[in-house]
């Protein structure tokens, strides 16, 4: 039997740094790096998964019970994909599968969410569920949260998903909006470096963030920051701390505001070619992240600051001809940069004698999820 070939890319956050799960506005990419799946159906409930990077999966679906044992695991993964489509009616199954990668664990392009837009599309294309982009990363999301047991919100998913860049509203969580933005980079790279720095023991830190953001919309009677007024969070913030509330949630807040306002102009400067605009607001992205959003280091170990390392070398080098920002959930991991073409080898050498030979990622926007030709 012919293999089929399914794929699933991994994504860069352009914009919107902690802001999907406030129902706010994010400017993702879908990037020229990409999990690979050779896929054959089976006629029994078995999914059978091999790769290096994930190791031997087997999962039986005749039971998506989710498992406590499968926490933090792929196989809970699989299972919790099927789950979201087997409660909503749609059809799974059994399958083989091998898989290459070329999106690295750990480096910030969200090889998990990748991982879970394959296997949405892998059961979408072997069993005819009518499933749309959104549906599969809303099962993404579902199996990550629940069957994983890690929070996040839908950007990952939904950038993988749908491919390309785009500016996706989450506001409305049964209508999220998706708007593709035509942008030209030329005369630019995009680049990730990973700072090293493990991100084992930091789930509570990630979950403080939500829950702290969470607390001020609270105040004002709303689930989600998205749903409270700006301007009447400011003239609340001596309310806000007479309530009790941390000044590190309320600083958060402001992250919040400003970062969401920060997404439409990106969005708008380069609609309109306006680099020397868009930079600037990265820039000020960055910045927010270290002062308000506080996501740049652990407060409690401050000698391990590679993030922080890296902002300031890429402000060093780049000065005002490019620009960073720190990329994805923080605390550890990787920043995203722009680096004028004519600084890419000096950038390149710099970072990678701090960091390591493989520390930097040159990336392209490319196109989501789907099936391919074998």
């Amino acid at each position: 039997m012919k293999k089929r070939v399914f794929t699933a890319p991994g994504r860069i956050e352009i914009g919107g740094n902690h802001t999907d799960h406030q129902h706010g506005l994010v400017l993702a990419a879908a990037v020229n790096l990409e999990i690979k799946a050779y896929v054959s159906s089976r006629a029994d409930k078995i999914v059978s998964i091999e790769n290096e990077q994930y190791g031997s999966i087997r999962v039986d679906l005749s039971d998506f019970d989710m498992r406590e044992e499968e926490k933090e695991t792929s196989t809970g993964v699989v299972r919790g994909v099927a789950a979201w489509f087997n409660e909503r009616g749609y059809a799974t199954g059994g399958f083989d599968a091998s898989i290459t990668s070329t999106v690295p664990v750990g480096s910030g392009l969200s090889s998990s969410a990748a991982f879970e837009v394959l296997i949405g599309n892998i059961f979408k294309g072997l069993y005819g569920a009518g499933v749309s982009p959104l549906d599969i990363a809303l099962a993404g999301k579902y199996a990550e949260n629940v069957y994983f047991g890690k929070p996040c919100g839908l950007m990952d998913q939904a950038a993988s998903s749908f491919g390309g860049l785009s500016m996706i509203d989450f506001g409305d969580p049964h209508n999220t909006v998706v708007t593709p933005i035509d942008a030209d980079f030329s005369g630019y790279e995009m680049c990730v470096v990973e700072t090293g720095g493990s991100h084992a023991d930091l789930t509570s830190k990630y979950a403080a963030i939500p829950q702290e953001m969470g607390s001020v919309a609270n105040f004002f009677g709303n689930k989600f920051l998205a749903s409270v007024d700006p301007e009447m969070f400011y003239q609340s913030i001596k309310n806000l701390r007479a309530a009790g509330i941390d000044d590190r949630a309320i600083l958060r807040a402001i992250h919040f505001f400003d970062e969401n306002g920060r997404v439409k102009k990106q969005a708008a400067a380069l609609m309109e070619g306006n680099m020397a605009v868009f930079l600037d607001t990265v820039r000020e992205s960055g910045r927010s992240s270290l002062a308000y959003l506080q996501n740049v280091f652990p407060s409690g170990d401050v000698k391990k600051q590679g993030l922080t390392l890296a902002l300031a070398l890429s402000e060093r080098i780049l000065a005002q001809n490019g620009a960073s920002r720190v990329h994805g959930g923080g605390f550890a991991g990787t920043i995203l940069t722009f680096v004028p073409n004519d600084l890419k080898e000096r950038y390149k050498r710099q970072m990678c004698d701090v960091f390591g030979d493989n520390s930097c990622h040159f990336l392209s926007v490319s196109a989501g999820g789907t099936e391919v030709a074998g």
